[in-house]
């Protein structure tokens, strides 16, 4: 069996709001055949420097080594700066991003449409293949 590729990820989300981003975690960590490094910010290792310009540069730090940004496009990101951020980071250092459309969820922000390379439905199965698809 040849090696697998590890793909390094960067998940993005609200740290007041990471039920999401735990499933996606939960979901990637017992896939089989798949390696993967989280290069996310989870709330329990928040940045240090609580900042807007510490903040961003932390952002940054994640964002660059990662091969991927996946996108979880609830609502809440039509209104988010630091998904902003997150997206131009991931455009402008060439990054493939997956756009996650929330369970039961009819829209989408336009900004995370637009910015996606592939939008996926809110399915394990679905983003994995999506990862090994385009990343």
């Amino acid at each position: 069996m040849p090696d697998l590729k590890t793909r390094m990820l960067f998940i993005s989300h609200a740290w007041k709001y990471d039920d999401a981003y735990l499933t996606i975690v939960k979901w990637f960590n017992e896939a089989p055949n798949f390696s993967w490094k989280n290069c996310s910010i989870p709330s329990t290792d928040a940045l240090k420097e609580n900042t807007t310009k510490g903040l961003c540069e932390g952002i940054t730090r994640q964002i660059n080594p990662a091969q991927g940004v996946l996108l979880i496009a609830g609502m809440y990101a039509a209104h988010s700066g630091w998904i902003d951020y997150e997206i131009g980071e991931a455009k402008r250092l060439g990054k493939i991003i997956i756009g996650i459309k929330p369970w039961g969820q009819e829209r989408m922000p336009l900004k995370v449409q637009e910015a996606s390379n592939v939008i996926v439905n809110w399915q394990g199965s679905s983003i994995i293949q999506a990862v090994r698809d385009y990343i």
